[in-house]
């Protein structure tokens, strides 16, 4: 498998980062894990098309981590490129119908691009045929525990701690070839996600927040520290571990230095902390 970081950043706006978005080739497909703004941006820049494709997970629903969402569906249909299978959390066929229904927020563009006369000759052009059909990517709503079989490669979930019970928050481990790669979501330690996390090859865990760093006591058990994180993947026997999700004020330099130095000695070497359009080979 080969992991590639589209986007490593939070909710805020920050050049160096792209909001929530993983790229994880595995067997014959191209997935996708979160699509939150930026990221469409550097999935053009990693070489990849957004009708590459063929798999979107969705972690759960905070706007960093579907800001993008149209805009990949969009673009995709737009190459002439098969539906993208997308599978989250309730209500994210809503929202589908939302943004590519007959009433939805982009139908008067879709109208404009369908049913014109002059756009369907740049359609035909471009070696389509009219009549032209709607984006329709292929929407499945899933639940903790959801399990899925790709061609070379088998995805399961578990549920975890984050924003609920406003949103369904889900952590995935993918495996394919004999390797394990586990994504966490947005996520609080909790026993499933060590039990999800088992000998993984490579653990992408999110850090909202530095080790010793102030938070409400509401906030503490769901933003893991860099420590905390390191300690849990450890127990695991996790085989590397990386972190992403990074805030503004943690890229300091020194605060950024603390937390690799945290990383190295709580985990072990094989750790660091992501940037966008990295890529590692699992």
């Amino acid at each position: 498998m080969k992991l590639t970081i589209l986007g490593s950043g939070s909710p805020e706006a920050y050049a160096r980062r792209a909001s929530s978005g993983y790229l994880l080739e595995a067997g014959d497909d191209v997935i996708l894990f979160d699509c939150g703004g930026g990221v469409f941006d550097n999935l053009l820049r990693s070489g990849r098309k957004p009708s590459d494709i063929t798999h979107l997970f969705f972690s759960h629903l905070h706007s960093d981590h579907m800001m993008d969402y149209a805009r990949l569906v969009h673009a995709a249909w737009d190459e002439g490129g098969a539906p993208i299978k997308v599978f989250g959390p309730a209500p994210i066929a809503r929202i589908t119908e939302g943004y590519f229904g007959p009433q939805g927020v982009l139908s008067h563009d879709l109208r404009a691009r369908t049913e014109l006369l002059p756009s369907q000759e740049v359609w035909k052009a471009r070696g389509g045929t009219i009549p032209r059909p709607w984006p329709a990517p292929e929407v499945t709503e899933i639940a903790p525990g959801f399990a899925f079989e790709g061609t070379g490669w088998t995805l399961s979930s578990c549920e975890v701690p984050h924003a609920q019970p406003a949103l369904t928050c889900m952590a995935f481990a993918v495996e394919s070839a004999g390797r394990k790669f586990v994504y966490s979501g947005d996520a609080g330690i909790c026993e499933a996600l060590s039990a999800l996390c088992a000998e993984a090859d490579l653990l992408l865990h999110w850090c909202y927040r530095l080790d010793g760093e102030a938070a409400h006591p509401l906030m503490l058990p769901l933003t893991p520290t860099p420590g905390e994180v390191a300690r849990m993947a450890k127990s695991t026997g996790a085989k590397r571990l990386l972190l992403t999700h990074f805030r503004i004020h943690m890229d300091g330099p020194e605060r950024h230095a603390e937390a690799l130095s945290t990383l190295t000695a709580e985990f072990g070497p094989d750790s660091g902390i992501v940037e966008d359009l990295d890529s590692y080979t699992i």
